[in-house]
């Protein structure tokens, strides 16, 4: 999870298995905080979207169609600007084929013909980069002055500031004018989040939001929600985008709770919390992890069986942090390498729904493939889940001989454990045909944006997580393996990995840019995985300790629905 590996050994109890003897290292994790409310939502049949409904939303979106097609003869800030209004409204999904092609012209016309204005500039540039188009940043120049800094007279201008801010989360290594363009953006936009601004309530919205939130560490999800409320309070805003962005998050939510209710119920007939009451009951959480991986509709079953690899994957997590000892964690790993049912019969009694669960998942990806046409791919499902447990148990030997591996021993272990490479290659089976055998190899050999990604996790997860874990027994953290190899302080250890989190997400940029064998919506995807950790690993860790932010974020996603007049 983001770290699945969570190193959270808080004390020292007695079992609730049938081994009264063993002493066993229990954490006290939290109870699941929802009850049974996600099971409360009424069956598929009874939530479907009424005829009239659908005929509505049908025309709305017909009518956004008929409004890209009007900016892209308006001129092409003015089909960029739309562009960016239907991704932040979180419809894009609707129109990626419109969307495509209307950046490809945009990329193409290198004429000069854009305007000068910051905003302009700025969102042509962000919007290519998201896509993957390698623009220069060279386009900023011309917003220096004579001493090569940023003109002083641009802090005016807070659009075209907010614009330059975002466009500079997409920079790669070596690109020092969009260095400076973050430093003095933020600066400035800082300024005016916490001055008495002449601005309207809404442009201080959105620059308080992007200050805590930019665009590229965004969930889709949560961004659009949030984008909605701020969109309604521009007097400017078109009524038709608007109420097609409503009644579609509203649509998307209803597809959403009823595949929370299923998942809820699949949790509680498993009854975990009961039989194993060491774990953390987070499916819910798992859920919305999933989410910000992917929330379109052609995705319902990926999220399903995604949702039961993540939840299982925490379940093994907690068993080898939390619970097992090492003698039982071996024959744990040994038995998860041979993948056999016949092999349950060795296992403890409370490992042996855990294997009896893990091989009933994967039955069901199994059938998936196979349904497919591709079950050849099931064997690199498999493997990741096998890697994934062969480093929890190095982890546990680590823990049970006290020992503190080096810097690069950690790493090298903890970019597995973190379990990217196995959510990885599992969202991949989700894809369809997108994901090609040749997509699987790729993924399998850690490449670049993968191991990217999987340092922003770890090093996210270490460094908020480090302090509370001090003041229990743990295996030792990434900052407790720095401080201790270089006799540093702990926080010239965070300032560091602070550093390394900053160029990872240069790498995860890089990696993004044309030319590239993998398609774009396949790397999107790790990148969703990689936002999610940002988002909620900033001052904690939200999913072992459910605090407001997770709490609020889950409530105006599957909860509350968007008011519609």
């Amino acid at each position: 999870m983001p770290c699945f590996s969570t190193n959270k050994l808080i004390k020292m109890a007695s079992p609730v298995s049938a081994v009264p003897s063993i002493t066993r290292p229990l954490a006290n994790f939290h109870p699941n905080i929802w009850g049974d409310h996600f099971l409360s939502y009424a069956s598929h049949e009874s939530m479907k979207i009424d005829n009239d409904v659908e005929e509505r939303v049908e025309k709305l979106k017909q009518e956004v169609q008929r409004m890209m097609l009007v900016a892209s003869a308006d001129g092409p800030s003015h089909v960029l600007n739309l562009v960016d209004l239907i991704q932040r409204l979180g419809v894009s999904y609707h129109f990626e084929n419109e969307i495509t092609e209307a950046l490809q012209q945009s990329f193409m016309d290198d004429s000069g013909t854009y305007d000068d204005e910051l905003h302009n500039v700025a969102l042509r540039f962000r919007l290519l980069r998201q896509q993957g188009f390698n623009v220069s940043c060279d386009v900023f120049n011309k917003f220096r002055d004579i001493e090569g800094k940023f003109n002083e007279k641009l802090k005016d201008d807070v659009e075209g500031m907010l614009s330059l801010y975002e466009a500079a989360y997409l920079r790669v290594h070596g690109e020092d004018i969009l260095e400076e363009a973050l430093a003095f953006t933020t600066t400035h936009l800082q300024s005016i989040a916490s001055s008495d601004s002449h601005l309207s309530s809404r442009h201080v919205a959105l620059v308080k939001r992007a200050l805590k939130q930019p665009l590229r560490k965004g969930l889709s999800r949560l961004e659009a929600r949030h984008y909605i409320s701020i969109y309604e309070e521009d007097v400017s805003h078109d009524k038709t985008l608007l109420m097609f962005a409503k009644m579609d998050f509203n649509i998307l939510q209803k597809l959403h709770q009823q595949e929370l209710r299923r998942i809820s119920e699949w949790w509680k007939n498993l009854n975990f919390t009961t039989k194993l009451p060491f774990i953390r009951d987070r499916v819910v959480e798992g859920y919305f992890w999933i989410l910000g991986v992917y929330y379109e509709p052609q995705f319902s079953f990926a999220r399903w069986f995604l949702t039961k690899v993540f939840s299982i994957a925490s379940v093994i997590d907690d068993m080898y942090d939390a619970y097992g000892t090492l003698e039982e964690l071996e024959v744990f790993t040994h038995a998860v390498e041979r993948w056999d049912i016949k092999y349950i019969d060795q296992l403890p009694q409370y490992m042996k729904l855990v294997y009896k669960t893990l091989l009933n998942i994967y039955e069901e990806i199994e059938r998936e493939l196979i349904k497919q046409g591709r079950p050849i791919l099931f064997h690199y499902v498999k493997k990741e889940m096998k890697r994934l447990v062969q480093a929890y148990l190095v982890e546990a030997k680590w823990l049970n001989k006290n020992y503190t591996p080096t810097v690069d021993e950690y790493m090298s272990n903890a970019l597995l454990s973190c379990g990217y490479s196995l959510l990885t290659i599992s969202v991949f089976v989700g894809m369809g045909d997108i994901a090609t055998t040749e997509a699987f190899d790729w993924a399998s050999k850690d490449p670049k944006i993968l191991r990217a990604a999987s340092m922003i996790g770890r090093l996210m997860d270490d460094i908020v997580s480090h302090e509370f874990e001090q003041k229990r027994g743990h295996v030792a953290s990434a900052i407790e393996c720095y401080m201790k190899q270089n006799d540093i302080s702990e926080q010239e250890a965070r300032v560091e990995f602070n550093k390394q989190i900053v160029d990872a997400w240069k790498d995860i940029n890089e990696e993004c840019l044309r030319p590239s064998n993998i398609p774009m919506p396949l790397l999107t995807r790790v990148i969703n995985l990689a936002c999610f950790v940002d988002y909620f690993y900033k001052d904690g860790d939200e999913y072992t300790h459910v605090g407001e932010l997770m709490k609020s974020s889950i409530t105006s996603i599957l909860i509350d629905s968007v008011k519609i007049p």
